[in-house]
């Protein structure tokens, strides 16, 4: 069965306010994510990964020892990327729960410090990535940066928040500024009770 491009959860414009414009939305999520979802179908067609989840697809097909990953990674990664990635925002700012924010604090000490090495690991993704915070298999919560569409799946990792860091992602509203764009994106986009949720 063929991969869809999923409704964002809110309007176009609504993240507006909060630092992340209709136009970025309309260029990201109905452009770029729809052609990895255009390009991951073409790719795995035919294949033996035509009737897998995006989950089977990722760890079948990724090889940590390839400089270039290939076709069905790469847009099958990004598909799933984008997938969670418009469902960690939120267009009105949510607390943090409890739970998260005590997890937070016992794994960094405290928010602040988890935000500053959050936002640190994707201005620090040299070239295209994501930024993520991430539950271990051993339980603890780390902070941790990927190139292009690698993501925690492929390291047996839960994906806890993740941010965009390629440029399509902040380009027209932050130009080259990328700290900039992930300070805006902790303090006014994550919606933290959908990251408590994969707690």
């Amino acid at each position: 069965m063929a991969f869809t491009l999923p409704d964002l959860p809110y309007a176009h414009d609504a993240l507006a306010p909060h630092g992340m414009s209709a136009e970025t939305l309309e260029y990201h999520h109905d452009l770029h994510h729809n052609a990895y979802v255009t390009n991951g179908n073409k790719a795995i067609e035919g294949t033996e990964w035509e009737n897998k989840s995006l989950e089977e697809i990722i760890r079948g097909t990724y090889d940590a020892n390839a400089v270039a990953q290939n076709g069905i990674f790469n847009n099958i990664s990004q598909l799933w990327n984008h997938n969670q990635f418009w469902e960690m925002m939120s267009p009105g700012t949510t607390a943090m729960p409890s739970e998260l924010e005590s997890a937070i604090k016992a794994n960094f000490d405290s928010v602040e410090e988890f935000k500053s090495q959050f936002a640190a690991a994707g201005a620090g993704q040299f070239g295209s990535g994501w930024a993520w915070l991430v539950k271990d298999q051993d339980g603890s919560l780390k902070v941790t940066k990927t190139e292009n569409g690698v993501n925690p799946i492929c390291f047996n990792q839960t994906a806890l928040l993740g941010c965009d860091v390629w440029e399509h992602s902040y380009y027209i509203d932050f130009r080259n500024k990328r700290p900039a764009y992930l300070t805006n994106f902790l303090d006014n986009l994550v919606n933290w009770e959908n990251v408590a949720s994969r707690l």
